[in-house]
């Protein structure tokens, strides 16, 4: 089932990509047959990889969370710049780099690794390491806490919620 909902899929997203309105007879049977044939290798390919929990991706309150959360994650990403540019510019340069260990409550390799990417792209923290088992490694260029859970929280804590409503 989870391999014929993911071919569905994906053929439905090329119709979404290549159909116009003027498209008909030779040339549409052509993108037709194109967009079969891709969406066929690619579940022939990705198949053993999906799971049977694909049906939760056909939840529209997901894609609510994931597009509220590309602008919390922006507003991060402002107020991160903000902060780096105002340590690199003060004539002191106050930083205090460190590498700290943080553990994450997400289960799911997907949504760890959106968690990562997400701590990457925030200017000041760069995630280094992500083990199975949840922990992450995180440099970050001014360290307020060696306090581990305090650190996760100020750290993770504001992308985790969103991301679990996301994948999990």
């Amino acid at each position: 089932m989870s391999r014929l909902l993911l071919f569905v899929l994906l053929f439905g997203f090329w119709v979404l990509l290549t159909w116009t309105p003027a498209t008909s007879g030779p040339a549409w049977l052509q993108e037709v047959g194109v967009g079969l044939a891709v969406a066929a290798l690619v579940t022939w390919i990705m198949g053993e990889a999906t799971s049977e929990r694909n049906y939760r991706w056909l939840e529209p309150r997901r894609y609510g969370w994931a597009l509220v959360y590309v602008f919390v994650l922006a507003a991060y990403i402002v107020k991160a710049n903000v902060e780096v540019a105002y340590r690199v510019l003060h004539p002191a340069m106050p930083i205090r780099p460190g590498l700290l260990k943080l553990k994450t409550r997400l289960r799911g390799t997907a949504a760890r690794t959106v968690l990562g990417n997400s701590i990457t792209l925030t200017p000041g923290t760069l995630t280094v390491d992500l083990r199975d088992d949840g922990v992450l490694m995180v440099h970050w260029l001014y360290v307020r806490t060696l306090d581990e859970e305090e650190a996760a929280r100020q750290i993770i804590g504001r992308f985790e919620w969103f991301i679990a409503k996301i994948f999990e």
